[in-house]
């Protein structure tokens, strides 16, 4: 790396910058569009720097930068790309059609807490046949610990988890077993501490939100703004290798202009595509219920490829533990979760009972693939927003989990695990997080309260999310995985996800070919995708499954105790799941 190195920074608000690089100060000139820049010889190949505005005494952190070894309020540091010695060379990614994803908090994944650590468990998710894995986000953030949604600096990895070269060698140790990385982006808000940029420039806009300062996406000189979220999704897929993000929050995303910020990352992200050859993957997660954030722009869409399906989770939650508080109001019962399998979206323009209007619009069936939708039964939120965090088999047990993983694994959407599901894990995964400022942190404990207490739980029956023994609560407990009851869940997982791989009616993108059949009062629900059938008693009684063909059909897997075949039926034990491939007719 040359010793020699060009700094700049956007600071319309300043009339003079300077830079500080490895102790020496350096005057900066004044370049277009408000930015500064100076060209400066350093002392070490990978210098500590920082930013002066006007005559202030505090030195800032570089709104960009990569490596914030000292925190977010430390000196920044350069990192050179150039010499790290990938091995993906030959690496194309795949499409997400198809594909398996795994949900993955480094923090917590291992007992180390770090991408380092984590290396050491790819072999477990290759083995389980994860085709990507996706990261919490890694920005930095203040604190030593948290989610990772409180990010302040974008461009940073964290340091906890290792910094910028151990996410280079997280990915290409993933890459070398054929594993995509996708990675976790908040572009909708800053967090409540440990932000410089309003320092520099208007990041921010007017409008606050519920988690931190919302960003300035339509005000004067967003441009520049916007610029710097593109760039940034740019800097994660170009310079660390990455093979795609997930779009927090999309619909926070404050912003009226004619062209939304979704299709501009969309636009910049299929240049980068042509230019490196190969698969980028834009996934949203959305509220809205609106099919033109996954709609091609040749549509009228914004071009985004895929976004999370909470329809589906809460559907599927709801007929399974028969919660009906918050949200899952909307949903209950067998039939909503038929829809979600054979329309995408439950809320499609229909009444919501919890928003106490109508929410959402229809998706074009004949032409929207599943894959687009990201079904799962647990993720990051619907675990860590419950008051104990408690994981789905906690609250149903394993023989509900293995129907709620059968037609997570053998439905029309991409199928996403959260980190342990596979297993069953015994650990919970609450919220947590390691504010310093102490007004911060009791206001962080009192809304959790608040929030929960709206919901009938008590502050005993809650975690506290600045404890550090909350956090060590969530780390997984890898041990788990040779223990009995786990192990029999791990097989189930394996064996659907092969199951999956093997035949291409569960994997065909085409929702049209997905119907559901159904018998609320009798708890039962028979999932069709071509010639497999996935048959689900959800009561606690047996139950005579209509289900034509069956004689002359397969076995591929059985959940429990062996079911009655018949000739057109199945008698199927309580709680359980076959999935059989019939005989097609007009096949030969």
């Amino acid at each position: 790396m040359s010793l020699q190195h060009t700094f700049e920074v956007w600071a319309p608000y300043a009339d003079a910058v300077s830079v500080t690089c490895d102790g020496v100060e350096h005057a900066m000139s004044p370049a277009s569009r408000d930015w500064w820049r100076a060209t400066v010889r350093a002392v070490t190949p990978e210098p500590s720097y920082a930013f002066r505005l006007d005559s202030s005494d505090q030195l800032l952190p570089d709104p960009r930068s990569q490596w914030q070894p000292e925190g977010v309020r430390g000196a920044s540091r350069l990192v050179d790309h150039a010499s790290f010695p990938w091995t993906d060379a030959t690496w194309t990614s795949r499409p997400l059609a198809g594909a398996v994803v795994y949900e993955i908090h480094i923090g917590t994944f291992t007992p180390g807490g770090t991408l380092d650590s984590a290396v050491e468990r790819l072999d477990h998710l290759a083995g389980l046949g994860v085709d990507f894995v996706e990261l919490m986000p890694v920005n930095a953030f203040d604190g030593l610990y948290g989610w990772g949604y409180d990010g302040v600096c974008w461009y940073a990895t964290h340091e906890e988890y290792g910094g910028p070269y151990a996410l280079k060698r997280f990915v290409d140790a993933c890459h070398a077993r054929g594993i995509g990385v996708l990675l976790d982006v908040v572009y909708n808000h800053l967090g409540p501490t440990g932000s410089v940029l309003h320092h520099f420039a208007p990041y921010q806009s007017d409008h606050g939100t519920d988690w931190g300062p919302a960003i300035n996406l339509d005000g004067a000189d967003s441009d520049e703004v916007r610029r710097y979220i593109v760039d940034n999704a740019v800097t994660w897929l170009r310079d660390y290798h990455l093979d795609g993000l997930r779009l927090d929050a999309t619909d926070a995303l404050l912003d009226r202009r004619a062209t939304h910020l979704l299709e501009e990352i969309g636009l910049a992200v299929r240049r980068l595509q042509a230019h490196l050859g190969r698969s980028l993957v834009l996934i949203a997660e959305s509220d809205l219920n609106d099919p033109r954030v996954i709609a091609p722009r040749e549509a009228g869409g914004h071009g985004i490829d895929a976004q999370w399906s909470d329809d589906f989770h809460h559907a599927l939650h709801a007929a399974l533990t028969g919660e009906h508080h918050g949200y899952y109001a909307d949903f209950g019962g067998l039939s909503p979760l038929a829809q979600a399998l054979t329309n995408g979206f439950v809320l499609d323009g229909r009444v919501s009972v919890y928003r106490g209007r109508h929410h959402g619009r229809p998706i074009d069936t004949t032409r929207t693939p599943g894959w687009r939708l990201l079904g799962y039964a647990q993720n990051h939120d619907q675990v860590g927003n419950r008051p104990r965090g408690d994981r789905l088999a906690s609250r149903v047990g394993s023989a509900r989990a293995k129907i709620a993983a059968a037609l997570t694994l053998t439905g029309p959407s991409t199928p996403m695990l959260f980190m342990g599901e596979e297993w069953a894990a015994g650990t919970p995964f609450p919220f947590f997080s390691s504010f310093t400022d102490p007004v911060l942190a009791q206001q962080v404990r009192e809304g959790r309260r608040r929030e929960f207490a709206a919901a009938g739980v008590a502050a005993d029956d809650m975690y506290d999310p600045q404890d550090p023994a909350t956090r060590e609560a969530a780390r997984l407990d890898w041990a788990e995985t040779a223990r009995s009851g786990h192990l029999e869940v791990l097989d189930w997982y394996r064996r659907l996800i092969a199951l999956r791989r093997e035949h291409c009616d569960l994997t065909d993108p085409v929702l049209t070919s997905t119907s559901v059949r159904l018998d609320d009062a009798h708890g039962w629900l028979v999932l069709t995708r071509g010639t497999i059938a996935v048959a689900c008693n959800i009561s606690a009684s047996h139950r005579v499954v209509p289900v034509p063909g069956a004689g002359l059909g397969e076995v591929l897997l059985s959940s429990g105790a062996e079911a009655d075949i018949r000739k057109d039926s199945l008698d199927l034990p309580p709680e359980s799941v076959v999935i059989l491939r019939l005989v097609d007719p007009e096949r030969p």
